[in-house]
């Protein structure tokens, strides 16, 4: 056997021990595996014994407890409490009681902790878990959390939570763990949410961020308030307000030039108060997330030019995103800036951009004109390097213009919207790289999709962490060992909420997660799968706080709907048949549906209507009065389409991210006062087509951004209704409309499908872009929530 052979083989053994069947195993049949924890453990085995979690569990602190061991006891009565209902007690004790259920968590620090370990003879040591490690057992009476230091006991917490989650709060597993991380930076970009996405930003860093063990979050911070320039925020609100009411992505030059994009989404486009910045900072540092702000420096300027023209590169340009580097009072702005920043934020390390430099021509700003752009970058970079320095504060920045492999060498010629020739500044010529750019500053690699340019950052000197990071990349293993990778950071590019985060990056950020902290890698195809099955709607519990009744085990009907049924017993859909989709019972997670059987083989089997073809075709564009009659806590559809949509992402229409994914239709519920509430039926939020499966669904995109999202559909559970798993697989997602209006009876449900949908456009106009192609929504089911 072959080395690769080898691995593969140990890696799929790996992947069959660390998986269990839950608790409704005799319903929900999934096809794939579920992992007890993800990323999945370095050493992990599976023992039969069960600790059962009641009231009679008790969580032991040494007397002399320290604030840590008594903030992970809080954390997770909190848990158990929110949760699950149950309520446990936290004692004090320096020896674990030979009676009931007792949970132990906390560092080597902790006196029972290592009394513990030297009673088992488990060796926590340096090398082995080492830093951010930990050991994790899990007996019949005892659970044991001990980590190498305070954030090792903090991430075998994660490790317990996830095996909580896995017994549905009733029961924890058997194990014994014993984990550390791969790469030491795990972290995602993004922007500082608004005001109104502050609450979800907090779950996102504890209930996901933490759950799944990343560390750093580069958070892109442009409009706090400041109390020095409040210009500049005036500056901001202006800026933002013109992108959205102008329907656009990005601004253009005063004759077209190409510009950055505006990122005029970040902090929702308003001001966000230093108060909130603090909390923020307060919350991430609780979950042992470093903050890293980004504040674009040199380039991606809007926020600080737009009341301060005076100090652009391209004097005539009304949105300039370029300051000038060879003006002095550009630097006093920009260091007044980032004063208030770091008094608020009190960061380690700050990323400072520099990338896409490319918003001013070269030539038309008279204090650069005739001076080598090389020089003036690197000026740039060493003036604000020697200011944090002096801080004792690190910089990371954009590695692009580091590159004459990325940038090209020299000035590069340009072709405006209008036909205007002109050029823009190529990267840095290597011996300026080499002779005046500092080493010890972070690059984030986003070209990492070429090895090679991975290599000559790595001759330069520097020490890199792949930016814009996806799962999909080639050779992994191999990779981190050649170049000394420190780590990875996916991206968002689009403001921080649930529905963009939901629709366009799961996939993306759980699948980082694995390769950065666990050595236990999967393929993409079956990433895909597990976030589609698995994961992908265990986050969506955790990240939505709306209370769901089929979440709370309510009473569940089946509302017959046969009577409106007319996709014809005959009918290939798209190669969907129904005799491909069984009958009875079909379930997934807590949602359960009973399909009907067929009284005759020429009977209809499910309702169809068509979307996106104005003209009569084979199925009516809605399907209406389907009745209902009843005050409901919700309605859950279980309903998929016919073709593939497109996801696009979020970043696509910063005006109007709702619709960067196709809306395939919607359903309209009829209040018997004769009130309508629609709800939108989107191709990547709430719906996919029935077999989703397969190479088409992923992103093969390595090294670049823009790809759209449809593998998964955030909003909506898949449930499994084939007939022949192995010959035909046919997949169904249960989507749950809550109702807002309880004890008003809903009369009935109507499904209509769009006329011609619009797509968003591209990168600079947001709107008028392709019409999606014709589709068709099927609706098998419905249940009602009393």
């Amino acid at each position: 056997m072959n080395a690769t052979a080898k691995t593969t083989e140990v890696k799929s053994i790996i992947l069959i021990v660390i998986t269990i069947v839950l608790l409704d195993c005799s319903l929900y049949a999934s096809p794939v595996d579920k992992p007890l924890i993800f990323p999945f453990p370095q050493e992990m085995t599976v023992i039969p014994d069960t600790f059962f979690v009641n009231k009679n569990v008790s969580i032991l602190i040494p007397e002399d407890a320290s604030g840590q061991d008594i903030f992970l006891a809080r954390l997770l009565v909190k848990e158990l409490s929110d949760r699950y209902g149950v309520a446990i007690k936290v004692e004090k004790g320096n020896t674990i009681p030979n009676f009931g259920n007792t949970i132990l968590m906390g560092s080597i620090k902790n006196s029972v902790v290592k009394d513990y370990c030297e009673s088992q003879n488990l060796n926590l040591n340096e090398n082995k878990p080492g830093k951010e490690g930990y050991i994790l057992q899990v007996k019949k009476n005892l659970v044991v959390v001990a980590g190498w230091d305070d954030a090792g006991a903090f991430y075998g917490l994660q490790s317990l939570r996830q095996l909580i989650i896995a017994g549905q709060g009733k029961f924890i597993q058997g194990v014994k763990i014993t984990d550390w991380p791969n790469l030491p930076f795990r972290g995602i970009r993004l922007y500082i949410p608004g005001p109104e996405n502050i609450s979800f930003f907090k779950r996102f860093l504890s209930d996901f961020m933490a759950l799944y063990k990343y560390n750093k979050v580069i958070l892109e911070v442009i409009s706090m308030r400041l109390d020095k320039h409040p210009e500049v925020n005036a500056g901001w609100i202006e800026f933002c307000k013109y992108i959205k009411y102008s329907r656009l992505n990005s601004t253009e030059g005063p004759r077209g030039e190409l510009k950055d994009s505006s990122h005029s989404d970040a902090g929702d486009g308003v001001i966000i108060e230093k108060d909130e910045v603090r909390d923020i900072i307060e919350c991430a540092h609780n979950n042992y997330i470093e903050v890293i702000p980004e504040i674009p420096s040199l380039t991606h300027g809007y926020y600080l030019l737009t009341n301060h023209r005076e100090l652009a590169e391209y004097p005539d340009d009304k949105w300039p995103d370029t300051y000038c580097p060879s003006n002095p009072a550009s630097y006093k702005l920009m260091y007044d800036v980032y004063d208030e920043y770091i008094e608020v934020m009190q960061p380690q390390m700050v990323n400072i951009g520099h990338d896409e430099w490319w918003g001013a021509p070269l030539g038309v700003c008279p204090r650069c004109k005739g001076k080598d752009y090389s020089g003036l970058f690197a000026g740039d970079v060493n003036k604000i390097y020697d200011y944090f320095s002096a801080k004792g504060i690190k910089i990371a920045m954009w590695g692009d213009y580091l590159l004459e492999s990325v940038r090209g060498r020299g000035a590069q010629g340009m072709t405006s919207s209008t036909g205007v020739k002109y050029q823009v500044p190529g990267a840095l010529n290597p011996e300026t790289v080499k002779k005046e750019i500092p080493k010890d500053i972070m690059v984030l690699n986003w070209f990492w999709g070429d090895t090679i340019k991975e290599k000559e950052l790595k001759d330069f000197g520097f020490r890199q962490v792949y930016g814009n990071f996806k799962p999909n990349i080639s050779n992994w293993d191999k990779r981190i060992k050649q170049v000394d990778i420190m780590g990875g950071a996916p991206s968002s590019w689009a403001a921080t909420n649930e529905y963009n985060f939901g629709k366009d990056l799961l996939l993306n950020f759980l699948g980082c997660a694995n390769l950065l902290w666990s050595t236990h890698t999967i393929n993409q195809m079956q990433l895909g799968e597990l976030v589609r099955w698995e994961l992908a709607p265990l986050v969506g519990t955790r990240l939505n706080s709306d209370i769901i009744p089929s979440r709370d085990r309510h009473t569940i009907l089946s509302q017959d709907i046969s009577e409106y049924f007319n996709l014809s017993a005959g009918s290939d859909l798209s190669g969907l048949k129904r005799d491909m989709i069984k009958t009875g019972n079909v379930s997934g997670k807590a949602m359960n549906f009973y399909l009907l059987p067929s009284e005759s083989r020429t009977q209809d089997w499910a309702v169809a209507v068509q979307s996106g073809n104005k003209e009569k075709g084979a199925f009516p564009s809605s399907v209406e009065g389907i009745t209902i009659d009843k005050d409901v806590s919700s309605l859950i559809f279980l309903h998929a389409c016919a073709k593939p949509g497109l996801n696009k992402k979020a970043y696509f229409n910063i005006p109007d991210f709702f619709d960067t994914a196709d809306l395939l239709g919607w359903y309209e519920i009829i209040y018997e006062d004769g009130f309508v509430e629609t709800i939108p039926i989107q191709y990547g939020v709430n719906i996919l087509e029935w077999n989703p499966e397969g190479e088409n669904s992923m992103d093969r995109g390595e090294g670049t951004t823009g790809s759209p999202q449809n593998a998964y559909c955030y909003k909506a559970n898949p449930i499994n209704c084939s007939f022949d798993e192995k010959g035909n697989k046919v997949t169904f997602y249960a989507f749950e409309w809550v109702n807002k209006r309880f004890g008003k009876k809903i009369k009935a449900v109507n499904l209509k499908g769009v006329g011609g949908y619009v797509r968003a456009n591209g990168y600079y106009k947001a709107a008028g872009g392709e019409i999606a192609s014709p589709n068709t929504i099927i609706l098998k089911a419905l249940n009602v929530a009393l």
